[in-house]
């Protein structure tokens, strides 16, 4: 029985979908984010379902995500479920044309955040021959497309990683999954575009992408099978997208 869940990035899109889902379900909460007027929000809307700790870190930095989980009361300190789903996309330019800094934001977060998470969680389940890790990748982890190089390779990492956890974890009884999402509506696009609205809009617009829900409601079916069950690799498209790049638009 799953009793206590740790999510990063929680405070808005599918981690924050994700976290309502589970409080539904009387799920336990570690909350996690780097926006502690959000975080704080969150918390008084989930306690009134299920009990909720908060933590605010960057998980690309490696000590402030060991001092954060250290930090937890004593009745946090047994996670079940992890729950990687922080990450972001910086810029959509030529490989020529890329900005270093968008680079080390994307390959900061997307890959060394998940690892220092995993890193300082994965030893206690180890310990307890017990747990359940789902890393939140996307379809640039499965194809590349024109001027997505440095996000898709971060995801085409966690991809990787995915398949590498569950290979050494196998024989400590931990299952572990990866869900790739197609287009999904969150503030991707507004953090991509750098707080074009306009652009981001654009992404979206005559079709039906995927809301943060739907990959929560995928997110709690996958954990709640039965533990002899691990859904390994799950891709999602919304009906409207084919490829990374082939969209049926109105």
């Amino acid at each position: 029985m799953i009793k206590t869940a740790f999510i990063t990035g929680a405070t808005s899109g599918i981690g924050k979908a994700t976290a309502e889902i589970f409080a539904k379900n009387n799920i336990r909460l570690i909350l996690c984010g780097r926006r502690a007027e959000r975080l704080a929000e969150i918390k008084v809307e989930l306690s009134k379902l299920t009990e909720v700790t908060t933590l605010q870190f960057d998980v690309s930095k490696k000590e402030e995500v060991a001092n954060a989980i250290n930090s937890l009361p004593e009745n946090f300190k047994e996670i079940d479920v992890l729950i990687n789903n922080a990450g972001n996309a910086h810029g959509l330019s030529a490989i020529q044309d890329g900005n270093l800094e968008d680079w080390d934001a994307m390959l900061d977060i997307n890959v060394k955040g998940l690892l220092y998470v995993s890193k300082a969680i994965i030893p206690k389940m180890t310990e307890r021959n017990s747990g359940f890790i789902v890393n939140i990748g996307s379809i640039a982890g499965k194809d590349v497309y024109p001027n997505g190089n440095v996000y898709c390779a971060t995801k085409h990492a966690v991809n990787a990683l995915n398949k590498a956890m569950r290979i050494d974890l196998n024989k400590y009884n931990i299952r572990v999954s990866a869900i790739h999402p197609g287009a999904v509506e969150t503030e991707f696009s507004n953090v991509r575009f750098k707080g074009d609205t306009a652009k981001a809009k654009s992404v979206y617009a005559g079709y039906k992408a995927l809301q943060a829900k739907d990959i929560a409601d995928i997110i709690h079916f996958v954990i709640t099978r039965p533990y002899h069950v691990n859904i390994e690799d799950l891709v999602v498209y919304p009906t409207a997208q084919a490829t990374p790049t082939i969209l049926n638009k109105e």
